[in-house]
């Protein structure tokens, strides 16, 4: 029996207990299940008596308790307890639970998708750092967490895109052209410049491209320079992300923004909106009105649109493609703009409560160094890959919140013990397949038998209990956006079923010893497992290793 499957049970339960006059309630669409903190109080509860006895006119545990009779009757549920002020705990009967393993083989992939995020229409821009360096290990957070939050999102029924803004306009440009003309002429870069080797690499493809660049009038240079410059790091920057599992659906440029007219049309809109005004010779959003702490200026005096103006166009949009809700994600020392972009939703017309969401990542170091394109000091993420490896950097960085500084030691992340969380998940895969493959070489194949009711084990009932949580805790890791819930999930699972491992056999343990049922059973939980593990793996973008 499944969560949902059980969820369905409790309200036929309940309805029958309308029906036979034992409680008078509205019956309500959706029961929670989860499970007990504490084992020994079954396989799962519910608060539903809870929820419901102020409308029934009755005390929680007398709703609980005629509730539980009904239960109670119901086939594959072995017993139902009351506990508390009017929780039930339920207990499943071994064939019951067992059968979980069997639903859960057959789903495949697709066990723990779901539905619950049915609806939603997302814009997920993350990453957006500036074309004028490699993705460095700040940005890599955000690839991490950002990628995850999209798998979560289509994963539970959202539809969902994921955007990269590139920072192509502005004076950063320009400062990043003329570093690549001084390379290319062999010199050192501005101090206000980007000293990165990389920026040599640059020189050297725009070089290529143009040979005469040296020859031509500086301003020209200049211009030849930044602009082959920029398309040589933006493909960089993509070739990075690719080796990182990291694919975008959307790559916005500011630059059209400004060329295509959509700064000066997004002014309009807001002057017609009734929140834009003149004064001191610029244009000002009154982003005060709707909690920003001063109003923002939009044009500047001499004409220039200011990069706030272009935050605007940017959301309008993303409004315009259809995007319901708009999720920014961005760095440590982006606090300031979280009330000026709901300002911004605001003033459009929108609900800053639901149609922008802004996180906030904190910093990331390794051994303590901070870093930065412009200092030369960064480490890359194409660093990163080489050193520690994708799977291990995706992993870590997936399994903390955002907004909680992190340091990472590369050493321990590549040691293969149980302290590092993802050798311990990826190694239980691992084990998964070996243990099938053995098994078959003893002639142990799932298409000869499989009965629930011998999967009566003390273990194997708390490894179907982890097993049957996987959609629940899918479900809410996108609706709050969270993959940690999914990586600490795994590590939880991969515990129990290293302590299964230990204690049942799916392989005869001799020659001698003759292939039954249980061992059949065994590997369908086994496969369960597995398929489990790669499931949660997939959505944090790891890989599931079938050998370590």
């Amino acid at each position: 029996m499944t969560p949902e499957q059980l969820a369905a049970a409790i309200r036929g339960a309940l309805q029958a207990a309308v029906a036979a006059g034992d409680v008078t309630v509205a019956v309500p669409d959706e029961v929670r299940v989860e499970r007990p903190r504490n084992r020994d109080h079954g396989d799962w509860s519910t608060n539903v008596a809870l929820q419901l006895a102020k409308g029934a006119g009755v005390p929680p545990r007398e709703l609980a308790t005629a509730l539980a009779t009904h239960l109670a009757a119901v086939e594959g549920v072995g017993s139902v307890d009351v506990a508390g002020p009017g929780f039930l705990n339920i207990t499943l009967d071994a064939a019951s639970a067992g059968e979980l393993a069997r639903t859960l083989v057959e789903a495949g992939p697709s066990y723990g998708h779901g539905s619950s995020e049915a609806g939603r229409v997302v814009n997920l821009e993350f990453i957006s750092a500036n074309p004028t360096g490699p993705i460095h290990i700040g940005h890599t957070r955000w690839a991490a967490l950002g990628d995850a939050m999209r798998r979560l999102l289509a994963a539970a029924g959202a539809t969902v895109a994921a955007e990269y803004y590139i920072n192509d306009a502005g004076a950063q440009m320009d400062k990043f052209g003329a570093s690549v003309l001084a390379r290319a002429a062999g010199r050192e870069p501005a101090d206000d410049g980007y000293p990165g080797a990389y920026v040599a690499d640059r020189a050297a493809e725009v070089l290529a491209q143009r040979p005469d660049l040296l020859d031509l009038d500086p301003d020209e240079a200049l211009v030849v320079a930044r602009d082959l410059g920029y398309v040589a790091q933006l493909g960089a920057i993509r070739r990075t992300l690719d080796r990182f599992g990291v694919h975008f659906d959307v790559w916005f440029s500011e630059r059209g923004l400004h060329e295509g007219g959509a700064v000066e049309r997004a002014v309009e809109r807001l002057r017609a909106q009734g929140h834009v005004f003149d004064a001191e010779g610029a244009v000002w959003l009154r982003t005060t009105d709707f909690g920003d702490d001063k109003d923002r200026v939009l044009v500047r005096a001499n004409g220039e649109p200011t990069y706030f103006a272009a935050d605007a166009a940017y959301y309008l949009s993303k409004k315009d493609r259809g995007f319901d809700e708009k999720v920014y994600l961005l760095g440590a020392d982006h606090h300031g703009y979280i009330n000026r972009l709901k300002a911004i939703a605001a003033c459009a017309g929108d609900d800053p409560e639901h149609n922008i969401e802004v996180k906030i990542g904190q910093l990331i170091s390794i051994a303590g160094q901070r870093m930065g394109k412009r200092l030369g000091n960064a480490i890359y993420l194409d660093e990163l890959i080489e050193w520690i490896g994708s799977d291990a950097v995706r992993y870590s960085l997936a399994r903390y919140p955002a907004d909680s500084p992190l340091s990472l030691d590369g050493d321990e992340l590549r040691r293969q013990t149980n302290d590092n969380p993802v050798f311990y998940v990826q190694y239980a895969h691992a084990r998964t397949a070996n243990v099938a493959r053995l098994a078959g070489e003893d002639g142990v194949r799932r298409e000869d038998g499989f009965d629930a009711g011998l999967l009566g084990d003390p273990t194997e009932a708390a490894l179907l209990a982890v097993l049957g949580d996987f959609p629940r805790v899918v479900a809410q890791a996108a609706h709050l956006l969270e993959p940690h819930r999914v990586a600490r999930y795994l590590e939880e699972l991969a515990g129990r079923y290293h302590k299964w491992y230990d204690t049942c056999r799916v392989r005869p343990t001799s020659v001698d010893e003759e292939v039954t049922d249980v061992h059949r059973t065994r590997l369908w939980l086994n496969d369960a497992t597995r398929q489990v593990l790669a499931n949660g793996l997939d959505l944090l973008g790891v890989g599931a290793p079938d050998r370590m």
